[in-house]
């Protein structure tokens, strides 16, 4: 096991794949002589050439349409958007052309490409540059989409996504780039299942799920609980589209409590899909109400200081946690509380 960054880790994964296999080619904003907005793709344009790492005009249409055509005709394209505020640009490549393809031509013609791209509050970067709008692809059949939370699973993923024969759109939260986390060596890292969910933490008292940065977060508000006397389990949903539902309803019956985090919207967001599964399947197992966890309903602000309250924390995430345990219960020292009242419409 080597300690890397989560960067270094999609970095050595993707020269990694592209020695494995060499219809593997990378496309985007200056990802060539700049090597990439955030040196992802550092040295490689050196190693292999411009024929595998084109770099690209400012047109997120053209060259996300240019890799679905080189998809179509048996090529493994892994198109790097700057972020995923760009992807916008694209919506319709990526919706109405890359999810379609093969259901359309009755699987005559598959699309096996990826599209990274970072999204994520907390750089000051403003409202524009600071979303996270994976709900919006994570609706569409024919998409997957994954978001993996460590080095390792980043390393694992990266390498499922470029060997699977069907679109898939990689999240990438910036706030992780400089994490670290224990990697194997490159090669012997086994390509992770896309679409199943992983108990990272296990524990008997109340659930935490989450995603991307928000996994990480419920990890150390569980080392928090933990100290207190809590037994936390940690479901990290690592896939969007599928999702693991059954690994998300089986860890509810056990706990019988559950609080979603996630780092995008509350209103129609990824909590509220894992919310209406926690409902259908494990409803008479809960013993308090399911809790969400997100960020404001506001574009992020610049200033750093609002833009820090309106994003999801380990302070907030611990908060709904500690609230649904004293409705449970289930906490050192707590007693069952009446149900949460509902709060009045905005």
């Amino acid at each position: 096991m080597a300690t890397m960054t989560y960067r270094q880790a999609l970095r050595d994964t993707l020269r990694a794949e592209m020695l494995r296999d060499g219809d593997v080619f990378l496309i985007g904003e200056e990802i060539g002589l700049f090597e990439g907005s955030y040196k992802i793709t550092e040295g490689l344009l050196e190693e292999f050439g411009e024929r595998r790492v084109r770099d690209t005009p400012i047109a997120e249409e053209g060259f996300v349409g240019t890799a679905i055509g080189a998809a179509m005709l048996g090529l493994r394209p892994v198109v790097e958007l700057m972020t995923i505020n760009f992807s916008l640009l694209a919506l319709d490549q990526i919706v109405n052309h890359a999810a379609k393809i093969y259901g359309m031509f009755g699987g005559q013609s598959s699309v096996p490409m990826v599209i990274r791209t970072p999204g994520g509050g907390g750089q000051q970067l403003g409202a524009t540059h600071s979303q996270n709008v994976e709900l919006f692809y994570s609706f569409i059949p024919g998409l997957k989409v994954v978001a993996p939370s460590t080095p390792a699973e980043a390393s694992a993923m990266l390498k499922a996504a470029i060997r699977d024969d069907d679109p898939v759109l990689f999240l990438e939260n910036l706030s992780l780039y400089n994490t670290k986390g224990e990697v194997p060596a490159i090669e012997d890292v086994e390509p992770a299942e896309i679409g199943r969910a992983a108990v990272t933490r296990p524990g008997t008292d109340i659930t935490i799920i989450g995603y991307s940065r928000m996994a990480r977060v419920a990890m150390e508000v569980a080392e928090t609980l933990a100290a207190e006397g809590v037994s936390a389990e940690v479901v990290d949903l690592r896939s969007l589209r599928p999702l693991d539902r059954r690994t998300v309803v089986e860890s509810v019956r056990k706990t019988g409590s559950a609080v979603v985090a996630e780092d995008d919207w509350l209103t129609y967001g990824i909590g509220a899909e894992i919310a209406a599964t926690i409902q259908e399947g494990a409803f008479d197992w809960l013993d308090a109400p399911v809790r969400r966890v997100a960020m404001a309903e506001v574009p992020l602000p610049y200033a750093k200081s609002l833009e820090t309250a309106a994003l999801p924390s380990a302070g907030s995430l611990l908060a709904a946690v500690r609230d649904t345990l004293r409705a449970t219960g289930r906490g050192p020292g707590t007693t069952p509380a009446p149900p949460r009242p509902l709060e009045p419409a905005s």
